[in-house]
């Protein structure tokens, strides 16, 4: 099935250790892209702005960058969700590290199409496509995560060939790339690429104001009525991460486990820092886990 039909059809099933003891419905720091649990910053919500801008006008390309879990995927998501089905073909790319001859194949089954044969078969049935669903009046969506894995400089090529199908007054597919900073370097360094990036924007990590409504959002969005954390361990919190919405995450949901494990009232500075201090020691002991 692709992989956008199942962020559509989300349905969220966990067994939990904490949840109950703290009176929530769901664990909210997983750290996984559930679009449930997106928090409307002003960094994310500035970035869903450019990137629906782009999708909207059907800019050709557009491409969004961010550092290392500051929330990019989860993002992405929230956009694919924004997208009426009945005014949006999407296919989703969540693994570009595949083999080269067979990238384009993966693009087309991500769009529900045979995925077999030539490279000008599958060219000729995507180019059938896209036209069928201007007639339809559909536009037509690639999102690329994690695009800075992509091994090969000829695959970003064969992305930039994909936007030569067009028509004299518009584009036939909008391609969204996410990734890292290292793609704005890596495309940089291919002009007739760069030059077709319409739109690109770059997240920055959280601020402390912002860290704090992230985090209590998202308890509000797993259910949560109670204080659970202190606005000492919220600050607590910031510092330990800088802002890093997955380190928020994997500290946050080691602090809950902790917190039922101690049979704590809530969720306290003191509590925070032995965590955060755990696992600090535990990433200088092979073996051990570490927050990630």
């Amino acid at each position: 099935m692709p992989l956008v039909d199942a962020i559509q059809d989300h349905s969220l099933i966990q067994d939990s250790a904490y949840e109950s003891y703290w009176r929530l419905r769901l664990r909210p720091f997983e750290n996984v892209p559930d679009p449930q649990f997106y928090v409307p910053s002003v960094k994310h919500d500035a970035a869903m702005e450019r990137m629906l801008y782009g999708i909207h006008a059907r800019k050709g390309i557009v491409m969004l960058t961010g550092e290392i879990g500051s929330g990019k995927t989860l993002l992405s998501r929230a956009v694919i969700l924004k997208l009426p089905r009945s005014r949006y073909e999407i296919g989703l790319v969540s693994n570009p590290t595949i083999p080269g001859n067979e990238f384009l194949g993966e693009i087309l089954f991500q769009l529900g199409l045979d995925s077999h044969g030539t490279r000008v078969e599958q060219l000729r049935r995507l180019n059938d496509q896209l036209l069928a669903n201007y007639h339809r009046d559909v536009d037509t969506v690639v999102v690329v995560d994690e695009a800075q894995a992509i091994e090969h400089d000829r695959l970003f090529e064969e992305l930039r060939l994909l936007s030569n199908f067009q028509l004299n007054d518009r584009f036939l597919i909008t391609l969204v790339l996410v990734g890292q900073p290292e793609l704005r370097d890596r495309i940089a360094r291919i002009p007739q690429l760069a030059q077709r990036v319409a739109i690109q924007h770059h997240i920055e990590y959280l601020n402390r104001a912002e860290t704090k409504a992230y985090i209590l959002t998202r308890l509000a969005a797993a259910g949560g009525e109670l204080a659970i954390f202190s606005p000492g361990a919220i600050s607590s919190v910031y510092h330990r991460t800088g802002g890093v919405c997955r380190l928020i995450n994997s500290l946050c949901d080691l602090c809950l486990y902790v917190g039922r494990v101690s049979e704590a009232r809530q969720i306290k500075r003191s509590l925070v820092e032995k965590v955060a201090n755990d696992v600090l020691h535990r990433q200088h002991n092979p073996g051990a886990w570490v927050m990630s």
